[in-house]
């Protein structure tokens, strides 16, 4: 068979695995979000700042969550002059080389934020995408812990801000220079033990999915879950099992603070990690805000590996029914903490850091749940339908479309075949235009224009089924000068808007 007669085959539309186009619903409800966490952010006396989606792998540094080899995790390629770069996994780590590379001309301290998509090489599933968006804001050069307190205080009225009321959330504390203090205390410091470190704080970090007794598996002998599929365990034994489950286990602070530096006294960090515990719970509480809304709760632990200090966890108190039907706790939707050594990788000099991250994408699904995101109702445009198409008509169109811009009004000109008018009134209903102008040749002689109010024409519509009463009625439709166009269309738009607020 000649291969000139076979056909080209069509290419295939497909999405890749993990990533998910973004209707205008969306971008709409996260372009409000974020402005609502930037005038937080601005507030507070942040700056924004932008980095790229790539940078240098090794910049990078090997600090994705829940990672064992170098660089896994990441969506890489290699440059021209066989460099490799990588898609950025999160916003912290091109911030410490953004600082490192300009240094000299950063004021410290270097109080920024910003928003961007961030990209991680792992299994999609659901609910679990490989790109996503971020928004973080981070204080470089600050050492006290007076810095840490007021990132904690910022998500709080961040979330208070986007309508998520008090009692709904609870931002969580913890250090890990205590937890690397328990960690020290059971026999598991130095650097052959590492790894080990690293299963405890895995399974800490299951205790909301599993709780007390699914973690305690997790750091002995290792579970089983209902699949019959078995995790190892930390392998720790019954006295170390029991002291971490003590420190994450802590439900007031303030009775088990003494216990705990107890605990970790003796260690080279866990003191020192207690100490600063103490001064947030004080700075916070001084400036207003009781442990309903900042709480020191040891069972936080943030998965990535830079964090030195305190971290912080945002998380959401009300329930949501998940895709089985179950009522659950909605739970975390961003977090952060002190990243010490990040920046020093590049300078050789402590530089210290701290700062939070909010998922976006998590804390947008959150705020719909609470009916708090995208219900104001965008109007869709004012349409200018096309009658003739020679230059002075067309010319016309295109003035009326521009004088409603100018007045703040949204408006098209209709850019489909002009020569079919239906097509063009069947275009506005299924836009859901509010509006519909015509001028025709008898209009533009007597320099007249034709406003149909298309929404009170729809609701009439069902009310008058004979033809004859509707050519009489002429309803919804009204012919005004050129010069009253705008006036009448604002006219016509502010009483749809006052029938929607009086439908509720």
């Amino acid at each position: 068979m000649n291969d000139k007669s076979k056909k080209p085959q069509k290419l295939k539309a497909r999405l890749p695995r993990g990533f998910v186009d973004r209707s205008a619903a969306d971008i709409r409800a996260v372009n409000e979000m974020t402005g609502k966490i930037r005038e937080v952010y601005e507030r507070y006396g942040f700056d924004p700042v932008e980095t790229p989606l790539f940078e240098y792998t090794d910049a990078l540094g090997k600090f994705l969550p829940d990672s064992d080899r170098p660089n896994e995790g990441v969506f890489s390629l290699q440059d021209d002059d066989d460099q490799w770069m990588s898609l950025r996994y999160d916003l912290t780590a091109p911030l410490a080389r953004h600082v490192a590379e300009n240094f000299q001309e950063i004021q410290l301290p270097y109080r920024t934020y910003r928003a961007g998509y961030v990209f991680r090489n792992e299994k999609p599933g659901p609910g679990r995408f490989r790109q996503f968006m971020q928004f973080d804001a981070d204080t470089v050069g600050a050492a006290g812990v007076q810095a840490d307190a007021e990132m904690c205080m910022m998500m709080a009225d961040t979330l208070e801000a986007l309508g998520i009321k008090r009692g709904d959330y609870v931002i969580r504390v913890n250090n890990r220079k205590v937890l690397d203090g328990v960690l020290e205390a059971i026999g598991l410091g130095g650097e052959d033990k590492a790894g080990q470190r690293l299963n405890v704080l895995r399974a800490i970090d299951k205790l909301d999915k599993f709780g007390p007794e699914g973690v305690k598996l997790l750091l002995g002998p290792g579970r089983k879950d209902e699949s019959g599929d078995f995790t190892k365990g930390a392998g720790l034994d019954d006295d170390q099992i029991a002291k971490v489950l003590f420190f994450v286990g802590i439900k007031d602070y303030a009775e088990s603070a003494g216990a705990l530096a107890e605990l970790v006294a003796g260690t080279s960090k866990g003191g020192e990690g207690v100490e600063e515990l103490n001064m947030i719970g004080a700075l916070v509480t001084g400036a207003g805000y009781a442990s309903d809304r900042v709480k020191i709760d040891p069972s936080v632990v943030r998965g990535l590996e830079y964090y030195t200090g305190p971290v912080y966890e945002a998380e959401l108190l009300f329930d949501v029914t998940n895709e089985k039907g179950e009522k659950v706790v909605f739970g975390s939707v961003g977090g952060g903490g002190r990243y010490d050594g990040l920046v020093s990788r590049f300078m050789g000099q402590p530089v210290p850091a701290t700062g939070f991250s909010i998922g976006v994408s998590r804390l947008m699904t959150a705020l719909k749940n609470l009916g708090k995101l995208g219900q104001d109702q965008v109007i869709a445009p004012v349409l200018i339908t096309v009658m003739d198409g020679d230059t002075e008509s067309m010319g016309r169109y295109q003035r009326f479309t521009q004088a409603l811009r100018a007045e703040g009004i949204r408006a098209e000109m209709y850019q489909g075949n002009w020569k079919k008018f239906g097509n063009q009134l069947k275009y506005a209903d299924r836009r859901d235009c509010p509006v519909a102008i015509i001028q025709g040749g008898d209009e533009r002689a007597q320099g007249v224009v034709q406003i149909k109010d298309l929404i009170e024409g729809k609701r009439l519509a069902g009310e008058i089924e004979d033809n004859a009463t509707w050519r009489e009625a002429r309803v919804a439709q009204e012919i005004v000068p050129e010069a009253e166009l705008v006036a009448k269309v604002r006219e016509i738009l502010e009483a749809q808007a006052e029938d929607r607020r009086r439908a509720g």
